[in-house]
């Protein structure tokens, strides 16, 4: 049986970090892709979209 996920019950260093990485996503997908445009290279797209896939799902409360 699978436990539904409740942010609410995670420990306040998590949530910390949790609420960081929210922050500073959008940035760094910002610079990822115009660091892309600039030289783009197989890794650096594939991190960026690693990157957009990570930001929309704090976008949508999915992590």
């Amino acid at each position: 049986m699978k436990r539904k996920f409740n942010p609410h019950t995670l420990p306040s260093w998590l949530k910390t970090v949790r609420g960081l990485a929210g922050q500073f996503i959008i940035p760094f997908c910002v610079f990822q892709g115009i660091r892309t445009l600039l030289l783009p290279t197989a890794f650096d797209i594939l991190f960026l979209g690693i990157l957009i896939l990570i930001a929309f799902a704090f976008r949508m409360e999915l992590i």
